[in-house]
């Protein structure tokens, strides 16, 4: 099934009919699902309050922040979305429900410029921009001051979880904890990989970055008052424009390298890692995985199907992904509690 060493084999079986990656793929973000995430949600014993973090500088980040009435953990799960999604994404919602159900506070948080956040910044996104999570998390955990934190993320979310981790020592943040669904670990094989593979998937992503470009140009026009003609390149040559003209990367591979995933570093951060991928990821390459698969501290559970973040479970529209970040959530906070149970003397 897989070319990676030593993954776990997931337990997800879609039902008859939804074994196909690219359908897989695009149900994840479809009318129906949407339909009960929107109700999942609404359904939870919960307050919610749209919040305002700082990101540094003058850089702000937009989130929901969730607490169930009967909480009954003191972990705040900081969820992050992929590129071009946003805090309303289904997979964002209906993660959002099940780990309040079982008692966990969320905030769900945007990237700059993703949901309706562009006035927020005048300098624009790119994924580079780690600085900005971690900083809207410290700003979130000395607000709420929760005892812990998980990071938990879909696609370039996933991304963003892992490096979160890399960093926590380094920034004081007490991750006990980092989940991705489908990371991308090398964008610059992510980008070959889409480029070489069916033409929906970048023509999507070519759609909604020029749309979102196009909304940060009215807003601060004479930041961005870039040519139309811009916006009709195709995603490698307009991510190059992006480079040269809004970072400090210098060059395309450059700043692929600034948000490539350095395994070995999240290996020696310590941090428990647990990473869900579809062997028949569209998107993202499995090759990637193998020396994720290979660090003492990271969880690799591997499907044979479940494309680029959809595991859809049935027609019903239920998602494993969605259930898996939940289980292992809840797993590791009981595995907390024994660890402290044991440490303070008391029989394992």
């Amino acid at each position: 099934m897989s070319r990676v060493a030593n993954p776990v084999t997931s337990a997800f079986r879609p039902a008859r009919g939804l074994g196909n990656r690219h359908l897989q793929t695009f149900l994840g973000s479809g009318f129906r699902r949407g339909r009960l995430a929107r109700r999942e949600l609404a359904r939870c014993d919960a307050t919610h309050e749209e919040v305002t973090l700082a990101a540094g500088g003058d850089a702000r980040l937009q989130g929901i922040y969730s607490r169930p009435r009967a909480s009954r953990s003191d972990t705040l799960v900081l969820l992050l979305h992929g590129w071009e999604g946003s805090i309303d994404s289904n997979y964002m919602r209906l993660s959002a429900a099940l780990l309040l159900d079982a008692g966990f506070t969320v905030l769900r948080l945007n990237f700059r410029d993703h949901g309706d956040t562009y006035h927020l910044n005048e300098e624009m996104f790119h994924s580079g921009r780690i600085e900005d999570v971690l900083n809207a998390a410290s700003d979130a955990m000395a607000h709420w001051q929760p005892a812990r934190l998980v990071i938990a993320g879909f696609s370039l979310g996933g991304n963003f979880a892992l490096r979160t981790a890399i960093h926590a020592r380094s920034t004081g943040l007490p991750v006990v904890q980092a989940l991705a669904v489908c990371p991308p670990l090398d964008p610059a094989r992510t980008m070959d990989a889409m480029e070489a593979g069916w033409w929906p998937y970048i023509r999507h992503f070519e759609q909604e970055w020029r749309r979102s470009l196009r909304r940060k140009r009215e807003l601060f026009p004479q930041r961005h008052g870039f040519a139309d003609a811009i916006l009709k390149l195709p995603l490698r040559a307009l991510t190059a424009w992006m480079v040269e003209a809004h970072t400090d990367y210098g060059s395309l591979d450059a700043y692929f390298s600034a948000y490539h995933v350095d395994v070995a570093a999240l290996g020696a951060s310590g941090v428990p890692v647990d990473a869900l991928m579809a062997a028949d990821d569209p998107v993202v390459p499995l090759a990637d995985f193998d020396a994720l698969a290979q660090q003492a501290n990271v969880r690799l559970e591997l499907a044979e199907h479940g494309g680029h973040c959809g595991f859809i479970e049935d027609w019903a529209m239920h998602g494993y992904g969605e259930r898996w970040i939940a289980e292992r959530v809840i797993a590791n906070e009981r595995g907390l509690g024994q660890t402290a149970r044991d440490d303070d003397g008391d029989p394992a």
